[in-house]
């Protein structure tokens, strides 16, 4: 009975083993899938760590704000390279177009005088050679003659008749004196200042004239008044890179001064009617002021 009940006891005994065993099992599966449903989940709904970037060095920072100076540049400047519409006030209107050519139109007559001022000093060095050549055609003065020992002395001692000057001295002494008439005017420093006065300001206003006109219309237009004036422009500037020859006494050097000017002076009266053309456009299509 007993060692039945004792064999019996271990088969009683058996079922709960196996219920605990598949418990187990459940347990186990259950930790093993459970767990990592739940941690992707909640990863998922989590925000990625912030990482600190390492800050950038200071050469970089420099370039990249060097690098955006241009940029801020061409986004402040007006449309269309910053032609005509209205940006620029009365730098686009019929005041400011009328000083170019009330400008230029001075500079003509001063051209002229200084030109005036320039043959007055040619005038001044070439009048000396003329009284040079004069004096080598004057004959030498004739000697009285001698008094013959039978002479009377009454006669002998009064002095002689001056001489009739001749034609030649005639006009020695007239360059003589108007030469020096020409040296009181000071032609030469004149002459010097009004070219210096010339070629600084007509070089300033033939450039501002051209900015002017792509003020107002935002373009230029290439034609007879702008190539002249171009021309003009690199005449004043080639005559006056001929004034250290020149005052070393060149005279090649000094012809070509004159010639130069002479062709300046020329296109200067070509270009006025293209140049009263332009002002009539800007009455028509400009407005004060």
């Amino acid at each position: 009975m007993v060692g039945a009940g004792a064999a019996a006891a271990p088969m009683a005994a058996a079922p709960p083993l196996a219920a605990v065993r598949p418990g187990l099992l459940r347990v186990s599966c259950s930790a093993s899938t459970a767990p990592p449903s739940s941690k992707t989940s909640s990863i998922s709904k989590q925000a990625p760590p912030q990482v600190p970037q390492p800050s950038a060095p200071l050469s970089t920072t420099a370039a990249s704000a060097s690098a955006a100076v241009p940029m801020l540049l061409l986004a402040a400047l007006p449309p269309d390279a910053v032609a005509a519409g209205g940006e620029f006030g009365i730098l686009e209107g019929r005041s400011f177009a009328l000083v170019h050519p009330l400008v230029m139109g001075g500079l003509f007559a001063y051209t002229l005088w200084a030109g005036y001022l320039g043959w007055q000093w040619r005038r001044v060095r070439t009048i000396q050679d003329e009284i040079n050549d004069l004096k080598k055609q004057l004959k030498p003065a004739a000697t009285p003659a001698a008094v013959t020992a039978g002479g009377d002395a009454s006669s002998s001692s009064a002095p002689p008749p001056p001489a009739p000057k001749s034609p030649v001295e005639i006009k020695i002494d007239e360059l003589t004196e108007e030469r020096k008439k020409l040296l009181k005017g000071s032609f030469r420093d004149r002459h010097f200042n009004a070219g210096s006065i010339l070629l600084g300001l007509g070089v300033l206003e033939s450039v501002g004239g051209a900015i002017n006109t792509y003020l107002r219309t935002g373009k230029l237009f290439p034609g007879p008044h702008l190539f002249a004036g171009a021309a003009i422009t690199v005449l004043w500037a080639g005559a006056a890179a001929l004034v250290p020859a020149m005052q070393k006494g060149d005279e090649t050097a000094r012809s070509l001064h004159i010639a130069l000017n002479t062709i300046n002076v020329l296109l200067f009266v070509w270009q006025i009617p293209t140049g009263l053309e332009i002002v009539g456009k800007v009455f028509e299509f400009t407005t004060w002021p």
